[in-house]
């Protein structure tokens, strides 16, 4: 792979910071619980108020992901990517110093503003700091890694919170995640671009030859915030990169109300505490690492991305279909082994908009598929958490405590059919186009 010493410093930049994103996932509804709902192991409230957080981020996130990828194109990814790096450490330190209530409601409070940022900001730049850096070709095969790269800190994450109680979780979290902005302020090589707008030849200029270059810079920066315009076009542009838009966001729909639904249904279906949930959610992750460090790089070339993805979207669909109708405790565990499939989906379809667009547009691109996914976060827990707080109170309309699970699996079948249009439409717009030409 080219410019591997370059890639090996982002791939150790993404594990640390979704290493330290990731161990808290599984003691976050324990917290909650604990803050919200006292002594309980099932509480609407507390869905509701991680749907909220999911759509404030989310609506934020529609904004900033375009506007973060559209500025990397001009002043750099690693300038960018500063940003979200050092405003994930800061809920962390909240809930890493105490857990009481008060010290809930801040965290709460700075993470739904700061995920506006780092929800997708961090994956948006890695993204396309690889475009940059690999051909396409050989573009599926580091867009796999860099999945793989993520999901191994997701398994390593995990099995910390395992094995470490709630007080370290968060301490350690907030450490690891200020050592990833060090270490990629260190060590990580800015993306060299002929078009780089920060670099400026080096001329002696009159007092107000400068104040014209200061106001037209502030013009540039202006300009590089996207209109809905620019992004309308975008989607436009190719048949390819609006199918994949919305197979994006049907996957992110799905993904959204994964998060905010299936461990709230396992501790009320199954009674899970903070192991039992690190468990579930270890074995899908190892299962994803395998497939994406594996999987990916070796039959990506051979069967196309297209048939990848379409995979990985149905194997959620059945996830969700056997975690909903779980009869033992064991069923969970089981389904989660579908995760080697599962989690294919994004990597591949990163890597079809990346072959979309030029090398001065993958900011943008990578920004506009995360906008999309970012307004999928916010429609999500709208759909998906009051479904959920619906059905596992004694107020539910028919006892069925996964409904709300099967719907999180139906979005993702939705998303299966459309993938399937890919190869297909593609296909026929490229016989189209030589029969023109002919």
């Amino acid at each position: 792979m080219e410019n591997w010493g370059r890639l090996s410093h982002l791939f150790v930049t993404v594990f640390l910071s979704n290493f330290s994103e990731l161990m808290v996932s599984p003691a976050i509804p324990d917290v909650t619980l604990a803050a919200v709902c006292p002594g309980k192991d099932e509480c609407s409230a507390a869905i509701y108020l991680t749907g909220f957080q999911q759509a404030i981020a989310g609506i934020g996130s529609v904004i900033m992901m375009p506007l973060i990828g559209n500025l990397s194109d001009a002043y750099g990814r690693k300038t960018m990517m500063t940003i979200p790096l050092v405003l994930a450490i800061i809920p962390l330190v909240v809930l890493a110093w105490k857990r009481t209530i008060t010290f809930f409601y801040a965290y709460y409070a700075i993470k739904t503003f700061t995920a506006m940022v780092t929800q997708g900001g961090i994956m948006c730049l890695a993204l396309a700091y690889l475009a940059d850096n690999v051909s396409e070709g050989k573009r599926i095969s580091a867009f796999g890694v860099l999945s793989g790269v993520t999901f191994a800190a997701y398994v390593g994450g995990t099995l910390a919170a395992r094995l470490l109680s709630t007080a370290q979780i968060f301490q350690v979290a907030a450490v690891l995640s200020i050592v990833s902005a060090i270490y990629m302020g260190v060590f990580l090589k800015e993306t060299t671009r002929e078009n780089d707008a920060l670099k400026q030849p080096i001329l002696k200029v009159t007092e107000s030859d400068e104040d014209s270059c200061k106001a037209s810079k502030k013009i540039d920066v202006v300009r590089k915030i996207p209109s809905p315009q620019d992004i309308y076009r975008l989607l436009k542009s190719s048949i390819t990169f609006s199918l994949a838009a919305f197979v994006a966001f049907f996957n992110s729909l799905a993904e959204a109300g994964l998060q905010a639904c299936l461990l709230y249904f396992l501790k009320a279906r199954f009674q899970f505490k903070k192991d039992q949930l690190a468990d579930v959610l270890l074995i899908a992750y190892i299962g994803a690492t395998i497939s994406n460090m594996l999987l990916m790089p070796t039959l990506g070339p051979i069967i196309g991305e297209e048939t990848l993805l379409s995979l990985g979207l149905f194997a959620g669909f059945l996830n969700m279909f056997f975690d909903s109708i779980a009869w033992a405790p064991w069923v969970p565990y089981a389904s989660a082994s579908m995760g080697v499939f599962l989690f294919l989906s994004s990597p591949n379809l990163r890597s079809i908009v990346s072959k979309q667009v030029g090398p001065n547009q993958q900011g943008l691109a990578q920004g506009c598929i995360l906008g999309m996914t970012a307004f999928a976060n916010v429609i999500s827990p709208l759909i998906f958490s009051p479904l959920s707080a619906l059905f596992l109170s004694e107020d539910a309309p028919f006892h069925f405590q996964g409904f709300s699970i099967l719907c999180v699996g139906l979005a993702w079948l939705a998303g299966f059919f459309l993938s399937i249009m890919i190869p297909l439409l593609s296909r026929n717009k490229s016989s189209n186009e030589d029969c023109v030409v002919a």
